[in-house]
């Protein structure tokens, strides 16, 4: 048998050693919607727009199911309480909110468009930890430790409300996890070579509601001066950036902040827009210049489903008018009987809304406004945002 020539081993070694690369480590956290409410099933939807139809290309495999990434694994911590868990293994379909942190949710939220770009465009492995939990504020559960000590009221107090041991909490079990798994990131991901390393490429922060709805902590303000009400929270999440980069030992960590965008161009509250460029306001501050990116999502919120949604409310709200007598309602002397309200329900809602409308919803909606309205379309787009995003701010940084 022929024995190969030095040289070729040589060449071969070193083709080798120049192919390979560090895995490269992508953090997502934050609250319910970057857990992900969106059913597996609202993504055949996509497809309906010819607008986003290339994207469900782009999350389809072979067989014309959502595909699974090649060179992508995922460790997902989420849960409630002392149910907190893990889940983890190759990226597909399924990490979005679960009830089981070990079992498949049925969902799917950024992460998966996020890591499916990812996996198209990376030179070796790629991990993604993601620790979300629902109902989280940046303020309290998220609350850096820079940002010193949570200014508890009377009331706190008095109740034993938002107590010391507890602020922070879940700034800390992100810190955990995301140290756990990179001690041993080959328990995760089976691609992973020793030999190569790791290397932290990017954060993604998508966070907001629980904050944007909370009056104690960011109390109303005077007319004329509500885009001021929410300084409080860009002044924490600069705390948060500068933090996370510390505790993770990564200086110029590149960061995006998934802007909240519920309600889409339009949400109907002063508060919500004042909100928005709160969120948005740490990555215009010189010391993040080139390293921190806001990406807006109100402009991936389905425009048509939610005005369809919005009409449904109107349906809820006639229930609740008639069951309570409303005075404006048709039940306002209280004579009608459950089955005439059930009729007159069934007649007003096929008034608003359309069979098609309705059709419409059902494809392509499975959860609250506040959850983005739980469509797959949203939620796609949202993902390849943060991942071109976290993908500009590396390209500039080197």
């Amino acid at each position: 048998m022929r024995k190969p020539h030095a040289l070729a081993v040589v060449l071969a070694a070193l083709a080798v050693s120049l192919s390979a690369k560090p895995l490269q480590v992508y953090i997502l956290v934050g609250q319910s919607n970057m857990e992900g409410h969106a059913k597996v099933e609202t993504i055949d939807y996509i497809g309906e727009d010819p607008a986003t139809a290339p994207l469900l290309k782009r999350m389809l495999g072979p067989d014309g199911k959502p595909a699974a990434a090649k060179n992508v694994w995922i460790s997902y911590s989420t849960g409630i309480g002392e149910k907190n868990g893990e889940g983890f293994g190759r990226l597909t379909t399924g990490y979005g909110s679960r009830r089981d942190p070990a079992a498949d949710g049925g969902k799917i939220g950024p992460e998966y468009t996020f890591g499916l770009a990812m996996d198209r465009t990376a030179e070796g492995p790629v991990l993604l930890i993601k620790a979300a939990w629902g109902g989280k504020s940046l303020n309290y559960d998220f609350r850096p430790p820079s940002a010193g000590p949570y200014p508890r009221s009377a009331k706190d107090q008095e109740k034993n409300t938002h107590t010391v041991e507890a602020t922070g909490h879940y700034y800390r079990l992100m810190l955990e996890h995301v140290r756990k798994v990179l001690a041993d990131p080959g328990r995760v991901c089976p691609a992973y070579d020793p030999k190569q390393g790791h290397e932290l490429a990017g954060f993604v922060w998508f966070q907001g509601f629980n904050d944007m709805v909370d009056g104690n902590f960011y109390p109303k303000q005077p007319k004329g001066e509500a885009g001021r009400r929410f300084v409080a929270y860009s002044d924490l999440l600069a705390h948060f950036i500068r933090d996370v980069r510390k505790d993770l030992g990564a200086p110029k960590l590149p960061f995006v902040i998934g802007v909240m965008g519920v309600g889409g161009k339009d949400p109907g509250s002063e508060d919500n827009l004042a909100f928005r460029e709160a969120m948005a306001a740490p990555a215009a501050l010189p010391e993040f210049k080139g390293n921190v990116a806001a990406v807006r999502t109100a402009p991936f919120w389905d425009e048509k489903i939610g005005a369809i949604q919005d009409k449904r409310e109107k349906v809820r709200q006639m229930a609740y008018e008639l069951k309570n007598k409303g005075r404006r309602s048709p039940n306002a002397d209280g004579k009608m009987t459950p089955e005439q309200q059930k009729q007159y329900l069934k007649d007003y809602e096929s008034k608003l809304i359309t069979p098609e409308e309705a059709g419409m919803v059902s494809r392509g909606a499975s959860n609250g406004g506040y959850h983005y309205l739980g469509s797959a379309k949203t939620f796609a787009q949202i993902g390849e945002a943060f991942a071109d995003a976290v993908t500009r701010l590396r390209n500039e940084g080197r």
